[in-house]
């Protein structure tokens, strides 16, 4: 069970692959939420853990709400409602992820996922505020779950590699591209439905890795804002030796200087027709 401990510690924190960050941190969060939900049901308390969750560190659909709990565009990825929510977020983000890690990097990874949450939040609260026939029932919408950053990996992945082909049971192997496209229109159907707010945050998550495909195919990658600076490397400044200037003709200035030494104490005419070359080279400068 130590090593068992120690294998997964590492996996999620000290491996450096995202995929397994992002499943480590949600199924932690999911376990110690859901522990403390059963001691504060078997205490008796009237407080419900999951309408806690919600009411704090869901993403509410009205906007009143959302100067006071701005943070929660980004809390609301990491809870899950109910076992099933996490359990399907999880095998989707395992099998696309993996795909997806197979082509790109970690950073660009962590771009997808975490954009794909942000913009698939901010997306379903717009729509769900810009089209009247939500107006009434905007009080008691609240998402949560990582639906939307693993659409964005699903999309992601689909749009790099279409015909990249995955088993499946009763299906055989099927291109990653119907997978992806069966789950837009699934969520398309259910913008009319109870959970509308879920499923167009699923929509702007697959919006979000779909466009980040497209724009790193035109040479332009969104995620180089994560990219780290190579750190500044301290040389140490030597004072260079100076040159002494050359003169035309190759003469030296110690050479000048000791020709006009020998001329203040012996005289011009001491000079050998060398020194007197030398000299009259050097003036010409």
């Amino acid at each position: 069970m130590n090593n068992t401990f120690k294998d997964l510690k590492f996996k999620v924190f000290q491996s450096g692959n995202p995929l397994f960050f992002y499943i480590g941190i949600n199924v932690i969060i999911f376990l110690v939420t859901a522990i403390i939900g059963v001691f504060v049901f078997l205490s008796g308390s009237s407080l419900s853990m999951n309408a806690f969750l919600f009411e704090y560190v869901g993403l509410p659909a009205n906007l009143s709400h959302l100067p006071e709990r701005f943070y929660t565009v980004f809390t609301y990825m990491f809870f899950h409602d109910g076992i099933f929510h996490i359990l399907f977020n999880m095998l989707g983000l395992y099998w696309f992820g993996s795909i997806f890690m197979n082509f790109l990097k970690s950073r660009q990874f962590h771009f997808v996922y975490l954009a794909g949450g942000l913009f698939g939040g901010l997306f379903a609260v717009a729509i769900l505020n810009i089209f009247p026939v939500y107006a009434s029932g905007l009080g008691g919408v609240t998402i949560v779950g990582a639906s939307a950053a693993v659409m964005a990996i699903i999309f992601a992945a689909a749009t790099l590699v279409p015909d990249y082909t995955i088993m499946l049971l009763l299906f055989g192997e099927v291109k990653i591209k119907w997978i992806a496209l069966v789950y837009f229109f699934l969520d398309f159907l259910a913008v009319g439905s109870v959970n509308a707010g879920g499923s167009l945050a699923h929509i702007g998550g697959a919006i979000l890795g779909f466009t980040f495909i497209k724009s790193l195919q035109n040479g332009r990658d969104w995620s180089k804002i994560f990219e780290r600076k190579p750190k500044l490397k301290v040389v140490r400044n030597e004072k260079p030796i100076p040159k002494k200037p050359e003169f035309k003709g190759g003469v030296s200035q110690q050479e000048i200087d000791t020709i006009l030494d020998k001329i203040s104490t012996t005289g011009y005419d001491k000079l050998t027709p060398l020194e007197k070359e030398k000299l009259f080279k050097a003036s010409k400068d």
